[in-house]
């Protein structure tokens, strides 16, 4: 999945994975809940900013965690590490060739994942196998076509229609959040919820301006700036103007949406 991560492995967007996760933690995982005891897997944990929320909400669950990123995983077990996390096992492996036996795990956990794939389906297939039966499949993902945001702008717009095409180009699907439910239902699982977890930013909430719209949501597009204009999705001089008119949303005239989905299935 390496080079079907469109934002990149870089030092800027480890910084933008810990300020999104700490900016969202109270809204994505209050209920980020699994029963003691639980064999729980966390497919894809990157640098283990989910990761620790997931062990200290859950500190009486076997969680184990794996990535394809050696550097990721060494980042993850040093974070967990600083915050006292001792709950969790880290493993190297391919999300799409797990070294688990079937009907392994209580739950699975994926997050932010299933929009790097260019074949989610098939990879929640997989994943379901792993699974006991009455075991729960958590899947959380965002839709950039759910951003709304104050002042309106073509160009700033235009930024992040680069950031959903580069995604796609890779295979991916920077969409995917709107495709839970019918991915989930294909997939055969049972009782399934979906919840949209609302963001929205103005300056009376300065820590959502600061955590979400300019250290998470802007980050995110300024960060794929030389791929775009490499790939000729935008010229220099637009998307410096987009960039500038997408920052006036963190203003004190400006306001910034967003929708995260959170999916639950069950294994019957």
């Amino acid at each position: 999945m390496q080079n079907n991560y469109v934002h990149g492995y870089t030092e800027l967007e480890t910084t933008r994975l810990n300020d999104q996760a700490s900016t969202l933690s109270s809204i994505l995982h209050h209920d980020s809940i699994f029963p003691e005891g639980a064999k729980v897997l966390e497919a894809g944990c990157g640098i283990g900013a989910q990761t620790v929320i997931l062990g200290e909400k859950n500190p009486g669950i076997r969680l184990i965690s794996i990535d394809i990123s050696d550097e990721y995983l060494r980042m993850a077990k040093r974070r967990c590490k600083e915050a006292g996390v001792n709950n969790v096992e880290f493993m190297q492996a391919d999300i799409l060739n797990l070294p688990f036996e079937k009907d392994s795990f209580d739950h699975i956990f994926i997050c932010f994942v299933l929009e790097h794939l260019p074949n989610p389906h098939k990879v929640l297939l997989k994943l379901k196998t792993l699974l006991k039966t009455g075991g729960s499949l958590t899947a959380i993902e965002g839709d950039h076509g759910s951003a709304f945001y104050f002042p309106r702008s073509e160009y700033a717009q235009m930024t992040i229609d680069c950031l959903v095409e580069l995604q796609a180009k890779k295979g991916g699907d920077a969409l995917i959040g709107r495709r839970l439910y019918p991915l989930f239902q294909k997939t055969g699982f049972s009782d399934i919820r979906v919840s949209p977890r609302f963001i929205y930013a103005d300056t009376s909430l300065p820590e959502m301006v600061d955590g979400f719209t300019k250290k998470t949501f802007i980050a995110m597009v300024e960060g794929i700036k030389e791929e775009a204009i490499s790939h000729q999705l935008i010229d220099q001089e637009t998307w410096e103007k987009g960039i500038s008119e997408l920052k006036e949303t963190a203003l004190d005239t400006g306001t910034f949406c967003y929708t995260f989905f959170k999916a639950v299935g069950y294994k019957l």
